[in-house]
C-alpha cells in the first residue's frame, strides 16, 4: 500500500512516498505500523535523499525486539528507540517525533493525537509531541483563504468557495494595480502563499509582472519578457515554498525555465536535466518546495514529469538552483492537458489514455494511479487543488467556464467564460 514517510527540507516537512506491506511481515513478524516506522528510521528514498534530511541520529533503530507499536487510551503512540537517540536535545527530539506523527497518520488514517519517544531502557520518555505542536514544527503551507481565476475580460478575480454554504459569495477583482482604470488584462496568474502578491502574465503572453495585492499603485515594469508570443507565450507561473517564482518560456526557438529569487529580478535560467529536446509548456512547484511538476511537449504530445529541485547549500554560486532526475508522473496517459498538486504529495492530472477519453485522476509522485477519477472530467482544460483536503477542486471547462467540485457532489458552475483557476502557490 502507498504510504508517505516524512523528512525535512530546510524547515519544512516533506512527503516521501513508498510502498509498505498491508499485513505483518512473515519474516520479522512486524505489523505494518512498525514496518513503516522502521523504514522511516532507515532514511529517505534514493530519489529524494539529496534534498531532505532526517532528524534521527545516524544508527537510530527501534529498540531490539520491538514487533508492534501500540496506542494508549489517549491516542498516544509510544515508540521505543535504541541508545543512539538517548542523548538528543529537546528541539531535535521534537522534530523526530513530528516526522513519526505525520508518517503514522498517513499510514493509518486514524487519529493519532500524540507521539512519545522512549529511551532504550523502555521506560523513560525522551519527548513527546501533540498534533498541534507537530503542525507548528512541520511548517506546512497555510490553508489558502481564496481561490483565483481569470475572467472573460482578462481580469484576475478572487473568491471564497465554501462547501458548507448553499449560496456562494460572488467573485470580485483582486485589489491593487491590476484593478486600475482600465484594468490590466492577464492571461494567467499565480498568487503567493501569503496571498499578498500575485505574478501575472500579460494578455499577449509576453510579460511577467509581480504586483502587490495589498496596496494600490501603478503597474510595475515586467520582470521577464518572453521571446515567444501566443500560443507559445510564457506559461502560468508558480511560487514555491521558499518564496521564489518560476516560469517557463516554451518559445520553440529558445525554450527555457526561469526562476526569480523571492519573486524579484533578475531572472535566472535554470538547468533541467533530462528534457531531451522537449520544451516546458506547464509547471507547478510542490507545496513542500522540493519537487517541480513539468508538462513537457515533444512532437505535439504533452507528457508529465516530476523533477527534484536542488538548491545550493550556501556554498559557491547561489544561483545554481537546478531541476534534476526527471521521472514520468503519468506514464499511463498518452497526452496530459492539465495538472495540479493535491493533498499528501499527490498530483491531480487531466489527460487521456491512448485511444481513450479525457479523465482526471489522482496520481502518486511515482506515477501510479490512486483511487477513482473525478466525475465528468471530459471537458476540463485546467485544474487547481489545495494541500488542504477540506478545500474543493476548482477547474475550467471549455463549455462552462470556472467550475468547482464540492465533496461528494457534482461539478457546479462559478463563472461563465472564466479560465486559468489557481490556489495560492
Amino acid at each position: 500500500m502507498p504510504v508517505n514517510k516524512y523528512y525535512f527540507a530546510g524547515g519544512t516537512l516533506v512527503a516521501d512516498p513508498v510502498y509498505m506491506r498491508q499485513r505483518s511481515d512473515p519474516d520479522s513478524r512486524m505489523d505494518p505500523t512498525t514496518q513503516t516506522v522502521k523504514s522511516l528510521l532507515e532514511g529517505p528514498s534514493k530519489w529524494l535523499g539529496p534534498v531532505v534530511t532526517s532528524s534521527f541520529p545516524t544508527g537510530t533503530e527501534l529498540r531490539e525486539g520491538t514487533k508492534s507499536l501500540s496506542y494508549d487510551g489517549q491516542n498516544t503512540l509510544r515508540v521505543p528507540l535504541n541508545e543512539k537517540a538517548d542523548d538528543v536535545a529537546g528541539p531535535q527530539c521534537q522534530k523526530m517525533a513530528t516526522q513519526l506523527l505525520y508518517t503514522v497518520k498517513d499510514l493509518t488514517g486514524s487519529r493519532v493525537d500524540r507521539v512519545e519517544l522512549v529511551r532504550a531502557d523502555g521506560e523513560s520518555s525522551l519527548c513527546q509531541v501533540t498534533e498541534a505542536t507537530a503542525a507548528g514544527i512541520a511548517n506546512r503551507p497555510l490553508s489558502p483563504g481564496h481561490q483565483y481565476y481569470v475572467d472573460s475580460e482578462g481580469r484576475l478575480q478572487w473568491m471564497s468557495l465554501d462547501p458548507n454554504r448553499e449560496e456562494q459569495e460572488p467573485s470580485r477583482p483582486v485589489p491593487g494595480p491590476l484593478s486600475g482604470n482600465p484594468p490590466f488584462k492577464v492571461s494567467s496568474a499565480a498568487v503567493a502563499y501569503d496571498e499578498k502578491r500575485a505574478a501575472v502574465v500579460s494578455d499577449d503572453g509576453h510579460g511577467l509582472y509581480v504586483v502587490n495585492l495589498t496596496t494600490a499603485g501603478p503597474m510595475p515594469q515586467p520582470l521577464l519578457t518572453g521571446k515567444g508570443a501566443k500560443p507559445n507565450g510564457l506559461t502560468t507561473p508558480t511560487w514555491d515554498a521558499a518564496g521564489d517564482l518560476w516560469v517557463a518560456d516554451p518559445d520553440p526557438q529558445a525554450p527555457a525555465l526561469w526562476r526569480l529569487p523571492r519573486g524579484a529580478g533578475p531572472a535566472e535560467r535554470v538547468e533541467v536535466s533530462g528534457l531531451d529536446g522537449g520544451r516546458i509548456t506547464g509547471l507547478k512547484a510542490s507545496p513542500d518546495g522540493v519537487r517541480m511538476a513539468l508538462l513537457v511537449e515533444r512532437q505535439g504530445r504533452k507528457t508529465l514529469y516530476i523533477g527534484r529541485i536542488e538548491r545550493p547549500d550556501g556554498k559557491g554560486d547561489a544561483s545554481a538552483v537546478s531541476v534534476r532526475e526527471l521521472r514520468p508522473a503519468a506514464p499511463q496517459l498518452a497526452d496530459v492537458t492539465a495538472m495540479s498538486w493535491a493533498p499528501r504529495g499527490r498530483l491531480l492530472v487531466v489527460g487521456r489514455e491512448s485511444g481513450g477519453v479525457v479523465q482526471a485522476r489522482y496520481m502518486l509522485a511515482d506515477g501510479s494511479m490512486v483511487g477513482a477519477g473525478l466525475p465528468g472530467a471530459t471537458g476540463l482544460e485546467a485544474v487547481a487543488a489545495s494541500e488542504d483536503e477540506k478545500k474543493p477542486v476548482v477547474a475550467s471547462s471549455a463549455e462552462d467556464g470556472i467550475v468547482w467540485l464540492p465533496p461528494g457532489a457534482q461539478w457546479r458552475m462559478v463563472a461563465a467564460g472564466g479560465r486559468a483557476p489557481v490556489y495560492p502557490g
